[in-house]
């Protein structure tokens, strides 16, 4: 429940809040019979999966990928239905069933960090980062968990306007909400299971001291390691320098800022741990191609417009 609950959630308070039927939805699973849960229950389904399926929006939900007797057939039929969709989006590990059905081949996907290393040496021509969702044209990844309440919200607002999603948090209780740049939190670096805490408490300084940012020798020096390790480390789990990582870390923030505070471009700066607003400017140019004012009126213009009445038909797939 905790994949499928807060879509559905998400699309029941857009049609309660707005007053109109904006989502209209479906849920199957690929023979039609309930889909067992965690801790016994289990989700009844509306319908079987298969080619006849007809949506605006095809959401595959999965906790696990793990092939089952049909599963060629189930890759295949998801195949076509996906090619003929508008929008197709993979949560969790329903990304892997999108990958698998070849529905993600020059597209940027979002992987939960669990498989990301495994997912990135199977499916090479899929740009794969470690953000917390990616929308690129019409297909949509999430990594799951908290992050696809964020997602949800995401699509909402892009459907019928930002304030719509706002009263949508509201009603959910959640406070700032993330945008798709900001990256998934890593408790755990290698393999499911295994722990490697210098990498995590490396990481956890650098989110602790985003306004005071440390130099690489004192967090070195603060987790137990060499200066050398500790680039070793990031070059193998993560893909950067740990300077590199730490200013995306730091202008990754600023733009959440941008995006959803008041704050001026100098407080937010300062915040962010830049010593002047022109370093600030060119070190967010050259991450985002944008400078920092830029990129809050791109937002501001993106986000003024009115969403449409019609409802969004969409199909949700739950797998076994």
């Amino acid at each position: 429940m905790s994949g499928i609950g807060p879509i559905v959630d998400s699309l029941h308070l857009a049609n309660e809040i707005d007053g109109h039927l904006l989502y209209d939805w479906t849920i199957c699973s690929w023979d039609g019979r309930p889909v067992p849960l965690a801790g016994g229950a289990q989700l009844p389904a509306d319908a079987a999966f298969g080619d006849a399926i007809q949506c605006d929006w095809l959401i595959v939900v999965s906790e696990r990928y793990q092939q089952f007797a049909d599963y060629r057939l189930f890759l295949a039929s998801l195949a076509r239905v996906a090619t003929r969709t508008p929008l197709v989006t993979g949560i969790h590990h329903g990304v892997w069933w999108l990958a698998m059905a070849g529905q993600l081949s020059a597209y940027r996907v979002a992987v939960n960090w669990e498989t990301f290393q495994q997912f990135a040496e199977q499916f090479e021509r899929s740009i794969v980062t470690q953000q917390i969702f990616e929308i690129d044209r019409d297909r949509a990844t999430c990594a799951g968990g908290q992050a696809t309440v964020d997602f949800m919200l995401a699509m909402i607002a892009r459907d019928h306007g930002r304030d719509l999603s706002e009263r949508i948090a509201d009603s959910l209780g959640i406070g700032v909400l993330r945008a798709g740049e900001e990256r998934q939190r890593i408790p755990f670096v290698t393999a499911p299971g295994e722990r490697h805490p210098r990498l995590n408490d490396a990481l956890q300084l650098m989110e602790a001291n985003i306004e005071d940012p440390l130099a690489t020798d004192e967090i070195a020096g603060l987790v137990g390691i060499s200066r050398r390790q500790l680039e070793r480390l990031f070059r193998q789990y993560l893909g950067a320098m740990p300077s590199k990582y730490y200013l995306n870390l730091r202008l990754t923030k600023a733009r959440t800022q941008l995006q959803r505070t008041s704050k001026s471009v100098v407080q937010i700066s300062l915040a962010c741990g830049f010593s002047s607003a022109a370093h600030f400017s060119n070190a967010y140019r050259d991450r985002f191609g944008v400078t920092p004012r830029e990129e809050r009126r791109n937002w501001i213009e993106k986000h003024r417009g009115q969403g449409s009445d019609e409802p969004r038909g969409g199909a949700l797939l739950e797998s076994r």
